[in-house]
């Protein structure tokens, strides 16, 4: 299997007897199953009773059930416990080894659907509430919680579109009065105007692929994770294991610094076409200006030069991590397959589970 997703069908006796690479509708599926299911039947081999499995009892201790991103503004800190369908804000010690809460937003509430990308802008924290197709803001003073953008439907048609409808939006970034979106659900960045609402595609045809060139002609695939700059947006396109960057302007144009193709992936340091990554979820800006990315799928941290377009590998051993932000001193990453906020020194790369207050 060289694509992601590939979708293969075993039928009741236990053959493979179909696959699929790429992208597919249930549409499309439907015929297949349906003819699987009366050839099944007709040989006897179908057997319609319940198919039940035994969860592993769950002997987790830990807060934290998937966290997805995390975001951090001086001292304040936000993740997106993704698992728990909550958001937690709170404020960090002196020396960013722990946290203080200050609040948790949803849970048993039901406010929010696998929230994933947060922003703070002064004082309101943007989500990007991934399972809900919408973003959201939460007032930091009052706690209240709005939806901006988004309907709780997914973009699928022209009338979907005409109704506000986002797919899937993954990660935030915000640029003077401007937010920026990851919309993975159609390989497109999306901007919203945050003094009158107005939503437009920022780059991306909505095809799939890994293609540079105007906002309107780039091709993106899968944008996980998105971060400012001072002079340009840099993103992790998920599906073609790259990083790359566009520019603010609404004519702008999209380049691409590491990352080759669709299918061009693995775990090699280098410079330019040499690097190789895999299903990098999120990208931050350090204090120095290079670009920090989790490079989920070979569960490393990675440091990029946008200049010289080289990476190197700073943190190995951690398990499949999604999100990253950069503070001042230290870096903070959603250890998501460990459920799990850890944070690293910069330079003796020093790692350490944050605690929670």
């Amino acid at each position: 299997m060289s694509a992601w997703p590939t979708l293969v069908v075993v039928d009741p006796a236990g053959y493979a007897v179909g696959s699929h690479a790429g992208e597919f509708t249930s549409e499309m599926l439907t015929p297949f199953i349906e003819s699987m299911i009366a050839r099944a039947e007709s040989q006897g081999t179908l057997k319609r009773s319940p198919f039940r499995l035994t969860p592993d009892p769950d002997n987790s201790t830990a807060k934290l059930r998937y966290p997805g991103k995390v975001a951090i503004d001086g001292s304040r800190i936000a993740i997106s416990d993704s698992g728990n369908n909550r958001v937690i804000v709170g404020n960090l010690s002196a020396d960013g080894k722990s946290m203080t809460t200050v609040r948790e937003i949803g849970g048993d509430q039901a406010l929010f659907d696998m929230p994933q990308g947060l922003c703070f802008h002064g004082d309101v924290l943007y989500v990007a509430d991934a399972g809900n197709h919408s973003i959201r803001a939460i007032d930091l003073k009052s706690w209240n919680v709005s939806t901006i953008a988004g309907n709780g439907r997914q973009l699928r048609t022209h009338a979907d579109r005409e109704q506000r409808a986002l797919s899937s939006p993954w990660d935030l970034a915000v640029k003077d009065n401007t937010l920026y979106i990851a919309m993975a659900g159609v390989h497109q960045l999306w901007s919203m105007n945050l003094s009158n609402g107005a939503l437009r595609v920022h780059a991306g045809s909505g095809g799939e692929d890994i293609r540079d060139g105007t906002g309107a002609e780039a091709l993106l695939a899968q944008p996980m994770g998105i971060t400012s700059g001072e002079k340009t947006l840099y993103f992790a396109d998920a599906e073609s294991s790259a990083i790359r960057e566009a520019d603010f302007s609404e004519q702008g144009s999209v380049h691409t610094i590491v990352g080759t193709g669709l299918f061009d992936f693995g775990d090699v340091d280098g410079t330019a076409d040499d690097v190789r990554m895999q299903h990098q979820q999120s990208v931050a800006v350090a204090p120095d200006g290079k670009l920090l990315v989790a490079d989920s799928y070979n569960d490393s941290l990675k440091w990029v030069d946008p200049v010289s377009r080289s990476a190197t590998t700073w943190i190995k051993g951690l398990n499949e991590p999604s999100g990253v932000a950069c503070g001042e001193t230290r870096a903070y990453v959603a250890d998501t397959n460990a459920h799990r906020i850890v944070t690293v020194a910069y330079g003796e790369g020093e790692v350490s589970e944050l605690t929670l207050q």
